[in-house]
């Protein structure tokens, strides 16, 4: 898989693993072990989140299994391009109410986010792509899935063993590479917002 760091550069010294992990598209279709897979879901069930009340939870299915068609139709048509050669979906949902005070949760999408976070890291350090994605039906989702309404469907990712750029469509080709970012002056700000839109 292409290391980040070889086009990407920080301009504060962060450590390789954040300029190393990025979001390809190019999987194998080769399948991942549950064993593999609940690695990463457990990495991802140790993100930090308010009250430690962790709103995240995690329905994934593996290629070739009778899951896999389920949550494989939910993708846009663009997504299931690629996807079909991931080994696993998972989807993040977050509960709106935090447990461990009975009320409303202002913080369950952001502590949910980590928990990806977390995920996508623990993927890359094993030599999986993961690539998080919002293009899929969210309401056939909640449905089709049985979600409570209690829960937010958050979103979905694709996670296998990396394969050559050459494996996807021509047209993905060209968008498959890491990414850069906006300048830390275009993102953070110290004291009353002073940030360009």
């Amino acid at each position: 898989m292409v290391r980040g760091r070889d086009v990407r550069q920080a301009e504060y010294p962060v450590d390789p693993l954040f300029l190393d992990r990025w979001s390809p598209r190019a999987m194998s279709g080769q399948g991942i072990a549950d064993e593999e897979l609940r690695t990463l879901l457990a990495a991802a069930s140790w993100a930090p989140s308010s009250y430690n009340a962790q709103p995240w939870r995690m329905l994934y299915a593996h290629r070739e299994t009778p899951s896999w068609p389920r949550f494989f139709d939910l993708l846009v048509e663009g997504n299931k391009l690629w996807a079909a050669n991931a080994a696993a979906l998972v989807l993040f949902v977050s509960k709106r109410i935090n447990d461990a005070t009975g009320k409303p949760s202002m913080t369950h999408s952001f502590d949910t986010g980590a928990a990806w976070g977390y995920f996508a890291l623990q993927a890359h350090l094993r030599g999986y792509a993961a690539h998080g994605m919002q293009g899929f039906d969210y309401v056939r989702a909640r449905q089709e899935l049985a979600i409570p309404e209690l829960f937010n469907v958050e979103a979905m990712a694709a996670v296998g063993l990396p394969a050559s750029k050459e494996s996807l469509p021509a047209k993905l080709q060209e968008r498959e590479h890491p990414n850069t970012r906006r300048l830390l002056a275009d993102t953070v700000c110290e004291g009353v917002w002073s940030l360009p839109g």
